[in-house]
């Protein structure tokens, strides 16, 4: 009896201790979705104009969702950013080709590849989330379906990317060049007063690329990933690096297992760095932000900077590096 007893006390415990994690878990998880942050719009770079845009729309009520479009929307339009939207650099033969994707808090996505002649590629990948079966949109079809949808044409070579494009023509020389003019892709996460999660990603890709190169900013999982129960990742600079780590997906999982932005940021750049022997030759970088408002960010090279604005205060951050030479 006695022994009959102990197994039955020790089984007892041993079950108490089995779910006892769980609890826990489960209510840590409770804690964070209660604490929610005050809204948060961050961006990749210092494109403070952009998360000026997002933030002010998010303390005015808007969804993290509008508030992510209509900020790097800002970008697009910028005619001085050579590497998004309107005024983007060209592909080697001359055609400017933009790539975006978004992403929405219910997990949602949308996304367009080698589009021509549409100044805001980000809301036609909303449009294509929204209006569509499907996910991605790419070339002649992408552009068909921007026109059905209301967007009208525009030459996006601007004066000043063709006659950078005809200079580099006289040489030809192609190499990617780290934390070139000190910008590249904008990438956004927003946080909005509901605790909801949307990002969105969208660039013109490297300058003089082949034609027909699609980099990470519109693959969902590479360039930009988020899960609205964890948080959200985005990624610039070389394209081909993030999509062979899936870096953004790698992130997001990284922070459900319980590791800060931070942490899934620095380990996510050491696997790239693991993986490329030529990582000396390129930048890339993360920013990560969790449902808690933490932000997270790394790089392999010095150089790169992230905006954030929250309450009515806007920063550019210096993100810490790999290397640092």
């Amino acid at each position: 009896m006695k022994r009959r007893n102990f197994l039955k006390n020790a089984g007892m415990a041993g079950m108490a201790l089995s779910t006892a994690p769980s609890v826990f878990s489960q209510s840590a998880l409770n804690d964070i979705k209660m604490a929610k942050p005050s809204p948060i719009a961050v961006a990749t770079w210092n494109f403070q104009n952009a998360t000026k845009m997002a933030g002010s729309m998010l303390y005015e009520g808007a969804s993290a969702l509008d508030a992510v479009e209509k900020g790097v929307m800002v970008e697009e339009g910028n005619l001085k950013n050579t590497t998004v939207g309107n005024g983007g650099a060209p592909d080697r033969d001359g055609n400017v080709t933009l790539d975006a994707c978004i992403m929405s808090p219910d997990g949602n996505a949308g996304s367009v590849v080698y589009l021509k002649e549409i100044e805001h590629p980000v809301s036609v990948a909303r449009k294509v989330m929204e209006e569509t079966p499907h996910v991605m949109l790419a070339g002649e079809g992408a552009l068909q379906f921007a026109i059905q949808q209301g967007f009208k044409r525009k030459n996006l070579l601007t004066e000043n990317s063709e006659k950078a494009w005809k200079e580099w023509l006289k040489e030809k020389e192609y190499r990617p060049i780290i934390n070139i003019e000190n910008h590249d892709t904008i990438g956004m996460l927003c946080i909005d007063e509901k605790g909801d999660i949307a990002g969105a990603c969208t660039t013109s890709g490297l300058a003089y690329k082949m034609n027909g190169r699609v980099g990470d900013s519109p693959i969902i999982g590479a360039g930009l990933y988020l899960d609205n129960e964890v948080g959200g990742a985005v990624a610039t600079g070389m394209g081909e690096a993030v999509m062979k780590s899936v870096g953004s997906f790698l992130i997001v999982e990284l922070m459900r297992q319980g590791n800060s932005p931070q942490e899934a940021c620095e380990e996510a750049i050491n696997r790239i760095v693991k993986q490329n022997k030529n990582h000396k030759e390129f930048q890339v970088a993360f920013v990560a932000l969790n449902k808690a408002g933490e932000i997270g960010s790394y790089c392999i090279h010095k150089g790169f900077t992230y905006a954030k604005y929250q309450e009515g205060e806007s920063s550019n951050n210096t993100s810490p590096s790999y290397m640092i030479e």
